[in-house]
């Protein structure tokens, strides 16, 4: 430890330098600055941040602080890309390995990792168990191995991952690199899973308190959910996000918003990249004001001054509506969470729930379909892709969509394939040829002499990596047509002097093992069984959330979370309910945890409750009585009291 006590003592002076020279901040926020120093002493680490917390940072400092590369592990793509690119302006090198990207691009990925000219490689966790990774593994020179949304290491967590199980099997080729295992949403139960699944030594866990003062949490029952909508923005006002469970109502929101004088758009995964970039940016400007989305909308944002998020649907989990909601406020000004719903939507939810998880055979039958419908031979296609309409898919072998989608999210969390809307690249290129190889090409063929040019001038490093490209701005600068551009790249890549990879907005599924035989496909039962209790419980949390008129919203959602001792918020929607009865809330609490056992076990009268409350206070006895009689949790016949059989 003396080794490490010595890089300690030098990071301590170096890290505040490395934020402020890289991201411009001169101070850390709570907590960034004990998890850093702690990966920097060596030891094991949980960090627990809430959405908008910094969690990158806390390992993009200390792995800077040190010699080596940072290993990073997220099932994330979008994300991936999001943050090399982020990376990458700041002038940090970094690169991402992903299913989707040919082996020869994964190949000079991981080269260049083992020659020290990455500081960042991001991977999913699938990619670390190919044999391809593995044989470089011990030629990275690896100081730090990062685990983001390490929730999906455990069969408790909202969406666990098998893959990740598969993460520590790397530590002992890497036995003196400490672990930062980082997630924003974790029960108790997480918490503990993740730590003894990434193997800690001992528990290190930081975690930030859940509760954000600022934020206003708020549900209502609500039929006409579009009219209160329009209540929300026109009282809030500023910057807002909606969202909303499918992509046709992004679009009718949006829509009848904009008739309403509001400075609306929607997105979802299922728009081009250019127009899903556009809507962003303008969001991001203020130029639109209020965003409808699916789930799609939010990876990677950090908008401080969103004053608003407003939920049109019943979400699937806590976990995810917290985050979703935690997109508001990050500027620590007075935001709201508003959740809508109806009758209606819980019993949405509870179809949703059970078609999430088809039956087995199911899965198994839509998985050898697949083989078949793309015709891969069994022991072959790791890693090959796809374009693939779901629907026609589902057509041809007369599928329903819905069932077919959610048995392909199940497999792919499995980690036997990749479903994506669009794999949202640019066009790549990379010459294949070296420079003095290259050189003797472009004599010998005077014709493409120019052209070679043109791209040499135009995109650094194309002889280490694959390197994003546009084709437009090339045909500009060689007074070419775009179609001629690419006629000359493909053209030049059958010559076998570079890689072309021109992008696709096209839906890709890519197949991230070779093609099992079914009975060869590894899931059980038990792990089956697990995961539907688990998320038969997660949703039974939600309608709990959502229905409940008597407890905090806060309270509630901190309790989830594991803070058990958390005050009323005293603004939510039930809180200013309460405040109207002038009562403390130890004294309605004291009232109600007096007169609740004995309702619930036998009918008393007013006399006899206002005895056992025992505050000498007939007038907040009532008005507690009154409180939980309009909420439905007590019963009046005549002169007795009870309390609601549920």
């Amino acid at each position: 430890m003396a080794g490490f006590s010595y890089l300690y003592k030098m990071a301590d002076q170096d890290i505040h330098k490395i934020l402020y020279n890289h991201w411009g901040y001169k101070a850390f926020r709570p907590l960034q600055e004990d998890i850093i120093r702690s990966v920097l002493e060596g030891n094991d680490t949980l960090a627990l941040l809430p959405t908008g917390g910094g969690k990158s940072v806390c390992f993009q400092v200390p792995a800077l602080a040190r010699e080596g590369l940072c290993l990073v592990i997220t099932p994330l793509i979008a994300l991936m890309k999001d943050q090399v690119q982020h990376l990458k302006k700041r002038n940090i090198k970094a690169a991402a390995v992903y299913s989707g990207m040919t082996t020869r691009e994964i190949d000079v990925t991981l080269e260049n990792a083992t020659k020290g000219e990455l500081k960042f490689l991001y991977c999913s966790p699938e990619r670390l168990q190919t044999e391809m990774f593995r044989e470089r593994l011990s030629r990275m020179n690896i100081n730090l191995l990062a685990v983001d949304e390490s929730h999906c290491i455990s069969q408790w967590g909202y969406d666990f991952r098998p893959p990740y199980l598969k993460i520590a099997d790397i530590r002992p080729e890497i036995p003196d690199v400490p672990v930062l295992a980082l997630t924003a949403t974790a029960t108790p139960d997480v918490v503990k899973d993740i730590q003894e699944k990434l193997r800690f030594p001992q528990k290190n866990v930081f975690q930030k308190s859940f509760e954000r003062k600022n934020l206003t949490y708020v549900v209502q029952h609500e039929e006409d959910k579009f009219r209160r909508l329009l209540r929300v923005i026109n009282r809030v006002r500023g910057t807002g996000i909606v969202y909303v469970r499918n992509r046709r109502k992004t679009r009718e929101i949006a829509q009848w918003l904009q008739k309403q004088n509001i400075k609306a758009d929607y997105y979802h995964a299922g728009l081009n990249q250019k127009t899903r970039e556009q809507r962003q940016e303008e969001w991001m400007k203020g130029i639109t004001h209020v965003i409808v989305s699916t789930n799609a909308f939010g990876m990677g944002i950090d908008k401080p001054n969103v004053r608003f998020v407003v939920h049109m649907d019943v979400p699937d989990n806590l976990e995810a509506y917290f985050q979703e909601a935690g997109r508001a406020g990050r500027d620590q000004k007075q935001a709201w969470a508003v959740l809508l719903f109806n009758n209606a939507d819980l019993i949405d939810a509870e179809r949703f729930y059970e078609m999430a998880f088809p039956e087995l055979d199911t899965i198994e039958n839509i998985y050898n379909s697949l083989g078949n419908y793309f015709q891969i031979p069994v022991g072959t296609g790791m890693n090959t892709s796809f374009v693939f309409d779901l629907n026609t898919f589902a057509s041809t072998y007369n599928f329903k969509p819905v069932i077919v989608f959610n048995a392909l999210s199940f497999l792919e969390k499995e980690g036997y394939i990749l479903l994506s809307d669009a794999l949202r690249e640019r066009s790549k290129l990379h010459i294949l040829l070296n420079r003095t190889d290259l050189y003797k090409f472009q004599v010998r063929e005077a014709y493409y002499d120019p052209f070679i040019k043109i791209l040499l001038r135009s995109y650094p490093g194309l002889f280490s990596d694959y390197i994003s490209i546009n084709e437009t701005e090339i045909a500009h600068r060689a007074r070419l047509t775009v179609d001629k551009v690419m006629k000359i790249l493909q053209r030049l890549q059958q010559m076998n002097v570079l890689e072309y990879q021109p992008k696709t907005e096209k839906p890709q599924l890519v197949f991230t093992t070779h093609r099992h035989n079914t009975k060869d496909l590894n899931i059980s039962k038990e792990v089956y069984k697990d995961r539907k209790e688990a998320a038969r419980k997660r949703l039974d949390a939600v309608k709990d959330y959502v229905t409940s008129e008597t407890r905090c919203r806060s309270q509630m959602l901190l309790s989830y979370f594991g803070e058990k001792d958390a005050h009323r918020c005293g603004k939510c929607d039930v809180c200013r309910k309460r405040n109207k009865l002038q009562l403390s809330e130890y004294e309605f609490d004291l009232v109600l945890e007096r007169i609740k056992p004995e309702l619930d076990q036998k009918s008393l009268t007013l006399e006899e409750i206002v005895k056992i409350a025992d505050i000498n206070n007939e007038n907040k006895v009532l008005k507690v009585l009154q409180w939980l009689l309009e909420h439905n949790k007590i019963n009046k016949d005549g002169i007795y009291y009870s309390w609601e059989k549920q």
